[in-house]
């Protein structure tokens, strides 16, 4: 049965994070593993308006993203991940889990099995950039102009997990 997780992440040494939208963490959201859990993950995106861009792991030093929102969903294997930036909030993520990061959440992976793999995904429309070190004026801008997602990845529910 699936679990929800949801925690603001405030600024933290040079990672911006995202003290308005909340990172959501879905625990076995889907069950199964490998190339069919995959494809699950980027139609059921699709259908919320997240097209899948990519299959990787997760690099393994701390970056975020300023021009864009990002779902991950674990299709192999199993992570730590660290969410925040330098001593942040480490979790725990295997096959069947998906994570929805705002723009600007620092994220890496410190530790991941051979087979670990996700698929990745953003709002329509939203292209994504790597960030590896504090952001100027001009990302901080970027950040703050970027429309919140108009649905949740996974549950397709309309609007954005604010810490409102």
């Amino acid at each position: 049965m699936m679990e929800i997780e949801s925690f603001l992440l405030g600024e933290n040494d040079w990672v911006p994070n995202n003290a308005r939208l909340q990172v959501v963490i879905y625990r076995a959201a889907l069950d199964g593993e490998g190339e069919d859990l995959a494809e699950r993950f980027e139609a059921l995106f699709e259908n919320h308006g997240w097209p899948p861009d990519w299959r990787d792991g997760v690099f393994d030093y701390h970056h975020y993203h300023s021009t864009a929102h990002e779902v991950l969903g674990v299709f192999a294997g199993k992570a730590t991940l660290e969410l925040g930036g330098p001593d942040g909030h480490k979790v725990s993520v295997a096959a069947g889990d998906a994570l929805m990061l705002p723009t600007g959440t620092g994220h890496r992976a410190i530790h991941a099995s051979l087979d670990f793999q996700v698929v990745g995904a953003y709002p329509r429309g939203q292209g994504w950039d790597i960030c590896r070190e504090a952001p100027d004026d001009a990302a901080r801008a970027r950040m703050e102009a970027l429309p919140d997602p108009k649905h949740d990845p996974f549950t397709g529910e309309t609007g954005a997990r604010t810490g409102a």
